[in-house]
């Protein structure tokens, strides 16, 4: 009897390479060429225990949950089982754990059933295990509810807006018993100075308060006191106060403390350009 042909490798066509090893073109396969057993193993389907393996069958199959045909089921779980065993032992031995509960059942089924002690009719051997079955899907569906929702990170991201603060400080409103308490101040301050000449002098609100506006012009500050001219008697202090209200009033100047007890300074009022 002749020997058998030797395999007859692929030539190289016009010189094409058929791979390349190592950036070195390859024109033909090696000799030597070896292929682990497990280099080319193809996974169909991923359970994630016996019982999701069990529902698969029964489910891909269109059998009733209630009354499961446990002959064919048993039958198709043992081969996927014989599958896994030859290649995962360790990860085989829970399976085989459920095919032998399935085996267990069907023989008790293949058994006349006996009566309970108070004469009712026996449960039947698959009620435990549709139970289990029937709680495992309803998890399962509940979890792919719940992983179908949009998270964050990985559907959406949270929107974030910045917002530019304004750089100008903004101090506290004067409190008006600081306020009364600084006009007393001026008062007081005024009669250490005040001459007693009687005169008649027509005093204008209006012209005090284009004063204040002037004296406010090109400073960014000034102390309340420096408003006021103590040397010119009370009612110029008084008109120069309601003056300076009347301004705050008509939103023309500010009226400022840093803090509490703090000094009182006076400016005009910020025009945005």
């Amino acid at each position: 009897m002749p020997p058998p042909p030797a395999e007859v490798l692929p030539e190289a066509v016009d010189r094409v390479a058929m791979a390349r090893l190592y950036g070195e073109p390859l024109f033909a396969l090696p000799q030597d060429l070896y292929i682990p057993p497990d280099a080319l193993e193809v996974f169909l389907e991923a359970f994630e225990g016996p019982l999701d393996l069990l529902l698969y069958l029964i489910r891909k199959q269109n059998f009733n949950i209630l009354d499961i045909p446990l002959a064919d089921v048993t039958r198709q779980y043992l081969a996927y089982v014989e599958q896994i065993r030859k290649t995962n032992l360790e990860l085989a031995s829970e399976y085989l754990l459920m095919a032998a509960m399935l085996i267990e059942i069907k023989s008790r089924m293949l058994l006349p059933p006996k009566k309970t002690e108070d004469g009712k009719e026996p449960e039947d051997p698959r009620a435990e295990l549709v139970r289990r079955l029937i709680e495992y899907e309803q998890i399962k569906l509940a979890a792919a509810r719940l992983d179908a929702l949009p998270v964050i990170g990985r559907d959406f991201l949270r929107a974030q807006v910045v917002i530019e603060q304004s750089l100008t400080p903004r101090f506290p409103d004067v409190d008006s018993d600081e306020l009364r308490a600084a006009w007393q101040d001026i008062l007081r301050r005024a009669k250490l100075t005040q001459h007693h000449t009687i005169t008649r002098e027509q005093l204008s609100v209006r012209e005090h308060m284009s004063i204040v506006l002037r004296t406010l012009q090109g400073r960014k500050f000034v102390e309340f006191e420096e408003l006021f001219d103590t040397t010119r008697g009370t009612p110029v202090l008084v008109v120069t106060f309601i003056a300076m209200l009347e301004l705050a009033r008509e939103r023309l100047l500010e009226i400022t403390q840093a803090e509490a007890f703090a000094p009182i300074y006076v400016r005009l009022a910020y025009q945005p350009s």
